[in-house]
């Protein structure tokens, strides 16, 4: 089977609830735009093909910032469930509107050290190895972003909980082809997490 993504779409996902954080972290400030505005700029240079926002938790407070010419927003009212619940809506969502989609690029948000270059390189990886999937992997692990072909929706589909899609990635590692992104492991889940950020930020 050939697997190469010829039109991906991006979905970002961003219905978590921050709750060690204490506020949405999708609004954090870094270099003057927030997590969540960085995330779509760089899904955006990517071209024309749909970019997709899932929120769920602080949806009224987040939305604002979303609604922009060309961004697709969407509410997971099963937010509450974890990642799985928005990686399933994202999906359904683009196989109503978009049924000509070979591919799905996800995005979570609270990767500051995102670029569009990065993704750029991810879909050029996939193409080339002809693998199912491609994922980025920093430390000892694989995750977003990730590109997943058409033909594993269903299981994606089957996804519950809290997980998102880091179980599927390591059972299927043979078909999955590995970007580093070493800067991908600066995520935000904490407020130390974000002071520790900026000040590395202002250092460099």
């Amino acid at each position: 089977m050939n697997y190469p993504v010829t039109s991906p779409c991006v979905v970002i996902l961003a219905g978590g609830q921050s709750k060690r954080l204490g506020s949405p972290k999708q609004l954090l400030q870094v270099e003057g735009t927030t997590l969540l505005e960085r995330t779509i700029s760089a899904a955006q240079e990517l071209g024309d093909g749909p970019v997709v926002v899932v929120l769920g938790a602080h949806a009224e407070l987040i939305l604002p910032e979303v609604i922009q010419a060309g961004i697709e927003v969407i509410l997971n009212t099963d937010w509450q469930e974890g990642m799985a619940s928005s990686l399933r809506a994202g999906i359904r969502h683009l196989e109503a509107r978009h049924p000509q989609i070979d591919g799905i690029l996800f995005l979570v948000c609270d990767q500051p050290f995102l670029q569009a270059d990065l993704l750029q390189r991810l879909i050029n990886l996939q193409a080339s190895a002809d693998l199912p999937v491609a994922a980025c992997r920093y430390g000892d692990r694989l995750g977003t972003p990730a590109l997943f072909h058409q033909s594993v929706f269903s299981l994606l589909l089957d996804l519950k909980g809290d997980t998102g899609a880091r179980k599927l990635l390591e059972g299927m590692a043979d078909q999955v082809a590995v970007l580093d992104f070493e800067k991908g492991i600066y995520d935000i889940d904490t407020r130390e997490d974000y002071e520790r950020l900026l000040i590395y930020k202002n250092n460099l």
